[in-house]
């Protein structure tokens, strides 16, 4: 099957530099809220950027939700990105909002006042840091440890299943960065705009089948 990665269109952001990272290592995409054409794709990528109560009123009024219910338990490899990581967890502290229920567990508001070497670190957590990653996966193979990814967020993702978390980031405390379960990968940080180890990740992605 020729790989056709379909980036749900719900009007949360984002959207074009995930276009371009995909034409940057010459994979085909489509972005659309289209259902029809989601299911004919391979692969989904599930962005975002906002806030998670706008996000889930419009994938609710377009049924997107259900249907991302329906394409996870279908197999379909699928990629989380930020926004997209928060809300296919049951719920989030951002606007007290009901999200997809993908993977147990909350998406979670950093603590205020967190401090680091002696720095009180502001909110958002904005730029560049690292990821410890737990195992192996096929997602995130061929990676520098010391590689760093582009954060941009107030929220992460908690899920009440330690076993799915694949990545911890620290910023003032630890949190999960990366998750993963069955055909599903997830991650806090922007890989399209992570230079070359972010690109690595989305190849790897498209090469995937969610096994």
């Amino acid at each position: 099957m020729e790989t056709m990665i379909a980036i749900i269109n719900y009007n949360a952001g984002n959207i074009t530099s995930v276009a371009r990272a995909l034409q940057n290592i010459g994979q085909k995409f489509v972005i659309t809220d289209d259902i029809k054409k989601l299911e004919a794709a391979s692969h989904v990528i599930f962005p975002g950027v906002g806030a998670a109560g706008e996000a889930m009123d419009h994938l609710q009024r377009k049924k997107l939700d259900v249907w991302l219910r329906q394409c996870f338990h279908s197999g379909k490899p699928i990629m989380g990105i930020c926004l997209g990581t928060q809300i296919i967890l049951d719920s989030s502290e951002e606007n007290a909002t009901t999200c997809i229920g993908l993977v147990a567990g909350s998406t979670q508001r950093f603590p205020e006042r967190l401090s680091a070497a002696g720095q009180v670190l502001k909110i958002p957590h904005m730029g560049w840091n690292s990821v410890t990653f737990k195992y192996e996966h096929p997602v995130f193979a061929g990676l520098d440890r010391q590689a760093e990814y582009y954060f941009v967020h107030s929220y992460y993702p908690s899920p009440s299943d330690n076993t799915v978390v694949l990545g911890i980031t620290d910023y003032g405390i630890p949190f999960c960065s990366v998750l993963a379960v069955n055909n599903l990968v997830a991650m806090q940080f922007h890989p399209e705009k992570s230079g070359r180890p972010g690109l690595q990740i989305l190849k790897n992605f498209c090469a995937w089948r969610g096994k």
